[in-house]
């Protein structure tokens, strides 16, 4: 059973791949028990609408951003925590969702739970909002971990997507817990080889990622 189990996920995996450019992998394929919740393949998320080239909630990652981040769930279930993944590859034509948006200045139905303080104009100007993202050269995930025995989220002191001081990786006004719970992750992923975003606890990119200059735009499917 289990050299069949096997077999089938190596298929799968050949498959799947087969389907995406060059270099990148559906990540259940290399992860199969990843816990992946894609915000941008759905309602929840800042915009509070489903966005653009997002079609399934299929993490899609380079193939050595997905090594690299089995790697991480493996230590970290040696500590009975897991990955949760909110997003990774993005397709440009997501990143030019987002431009838009804020340029219509009254669509703001999710302001009080992602962006309470901060004017939607400023989004470009605070760099929450960039008009090319690292997501889309597909070795940038946005993540945290959970606890691998109640599937509750760890406490970071700040939401995934709240663009606010809080959320910055060494915002001082947050409990001794989060501060730890954001060591944790930090410190896992700088160890296999991430490095994080000062603004974004839940944002990092892989060193020495393969398309470090090309932005890519196939759908997420």
């Amino acid at each position: 059973m289990k050299k069949r189990l096997t077999v089938f996920l190596l298929f799968t995996f050949v498959l799947a791949s087969a389907q995406l450019p060059k270099g990148f992998v559906y990540v259940k394929a290399i992860i199969p028990t990843l816990n992946v919740d894609l915000r941008y393949a759905s309602k929840n998320n800042f915009i509070g609408k489903k966005i653009s080239g997002y079609q399934d909630n299929q993490l899609i990652l380079t193939k050595p951003a997905a090594l690299a981040l089995k790697r991480i769930e493996e230590e970290l279930e040696d500590k009975n925590l897991c990955l949760k993944v909110y997003d990774g590859y993005r397709p440009q034509q997501a990143v030019n969702h987002f431009i838009s948006w804020v340029h219509k200045p009254n669509d703001t139905i999710n302001k009080q739970e992602y962006y309470p303080y901060i004017k939607k104009k400023n989004l470009f100007k605070k760099q929450y909002i960039a008009t090319r993202s690292g997501h889309s050269r597909g070795s940038t995930v946005d993540l945290t971990i959970i606890d691998g025995r109640t599937g509750l989220v760890l406490d970071m002191g700040s939401p995934y997507d709240f663009f606010g001081d809080e959320s910055g990786i060494y915002y001082k006004n947050i409990s001794k817990h989060q501060k730890e719970n954001r060591a944790i992750l930090q410190t896992v992923m700088k160890k296999h080889g991430f490095r994080g975003y000062s603004k974004e606890w839940w944002h990092f990119t892989l060193n020495g990622e393969p398309f470090k200059n090309t932005y890519f735009n196939f759908e997420v499917k």
